[in-house]
């Protein structure tokens, strides 16, 4: 069975009836190149990390181009198709091809998923029964607010009230994961407890709650902080209490990035197993790991627990994926050990790492580590437990095994 991806393009902001107020898109300016694991190590910068990471698409792809797209990935897989998902970097509610689209897609007689939609492009809840006689089996759907006014006011969604209504109508039907970035004093508090409650009595399948981020420490590494000048964010200790205070009051499956996902446990439930912590392999070597400021204390007590006597570094940055070289030049080099080992998935070239992580003249090995130690609530919300456990046996037995393989 195989998972085929149809990419539409589109521009975010452009191609999505224009950016949502709290969209991490806004203000990118200028192309830079960060740096990443596809680099050729002679070269910093890669069409990933210079164009990719920005979405950088010249605009949605006419339909014909896509129907070929699609039909010569048909052929690198054979016509056992288990899944087909619509994606882009526009919204594939704002396509202009779209009902096209769909039309044609239904014909594989394949489950169809949107991968995300705004839904501001949806002017007509008629679009929910296209949608829905068209094979579509799963939808993630920002829904901000249960509140027109709102969605209209942050999102600049049109029509705001035929958006919800679709939303409401794929839901007597189909799988629907409903998103919502919360921006505090906005969409939080009473707010979004009416949300929950109507998405609840809609029959959506779970909620994932992402906390507004402002500072280039919160995740905006394209040079666009500030978003919003003088919006207060929540603290992850705060957003953490709030997602767990929403998924105690509603039966409804609620979850949060960067934590958390209370029903699993996640990210690192493998804390609150520990038979499982004792299939780790023992850590033998000595070196330190460097990570996000979020994930930093729970990879320390997994590795603790099998035998790691060296220090898990955080750097200023919340989430380790978005890890940049600057956040290294951050760090206090006496505090490292002869080999780093970073994020698989940071947005830094490796030799350039290895420059700066040597800088006062101690030389360092720097390795990448696995590219997924748990899963975020993006990735948990369509899991089981036993499947986000296992994510975390695998990712932490292959971050100890370079430890032991590259370690001191």
């Amino acid at each position: 069975m195989a998972h085929l991806t149809v990419d539409i393009g589109g521009r975010p902001g452009l191609d999505c009836r224009g950016f949502c107020d709290y969209c991490y898109f806004k203000h990118v300016s200028g192309v830079r190149s960060l740096g990443c694991r596809y680099c050729l190590p002679f070269k910093v910068g890669c069409d990933y990390c210079t164009r990719g990471v920005r979405e950088l698409y010249e605009g949605f792809k006419d339909l014909r181009t896509v129907a070929d797209e699609t039909l010569a990935n048909l052929s690198t897989r054979g016509d056992d198709i288990d899944r087909i998902t619509i994606s882009g970097g526009g919204d594939p509610s704002c396509y202009p091809h779209f009902a096209d689209l769909v039309d044609l897609l239904s014909s594989m007689e394949a489950p169809l998923h949107i991968g995300y939609t705004s839904g501001k492009g949806f002017d007509d809840p008629g679009v929910a029964d296209l949608l829905i006689d068209g094979g579509l089996s799963e939808v993630s759907y920002t829904v901000f607010a249960s509140d027109p006014a709102l969605r209209k006011r942050w999102m600049h969604d049109p029509t705001p009230e035929a958006s919800l209504k679709v939303l409401e109508r794929l839901a007597e039907e189909i799988d629907v994961y409903a998103a919502a970035v919360v921006v505090p004093g906005v969409n939080d508090g009473q707010v979004l407890e009416e949300t929950c409650d109507w998405l609840e009595g809609c029959g959506v399948k779970g909620l994932i709650l992402m906390r507004f981020a402002n500072t280039t420490e919160q995740g905006l590494i394209l040079g666009n902080a500030p978003i919003l000048k003088g919006q207060r964010v929540h603290t992850v200790r705060e957003f953490e209490e709030l997602v767990s205070g929403a998924a105690e009051r509603h039966a409804l499956k609620i979850s949060g990035t960067p934590l958390l996902d209370p029903e699993i446990g996640s990210p690192f439930a493998i804390l609150h197993e520990p038979d499982l912590l004792k299939k780790l392999p023992r850590v033998r070597k000595r070196a330190t790991v460097v990570t996000g400021s979020v994930a930093a204390p729970f990879i320390q007590r997994v590795l603790q627990i099998r035998g790691y006597q060296s220090r898990v570094v955080r750097a200023r940055k919340d989430i380790a994926c978005l890890i940049t070289t600057d956040d290294l030049r951050a760090l206090d080099l006496k505090r490292l050990e002869e080999v780093v080992i970073i994020p698989g998935r940071a947005f830094v070239h490796d030799t350039e790492a290895q420059d700066v992580l040597s800088a006062d003249g101690v030389y360092r090995e720097v390795v990448r580590g696995p590219e997924t130690l748990t899963a975020d609530a993006e990735t948990s919300m369509g899991m089981t437990k036993a499947e986000v456990l296992q994510m975390e046996l695998d990712g932490f037995a292959a971050l100890i095994n370079t430890i032991n393989l590259h370690g001191r």
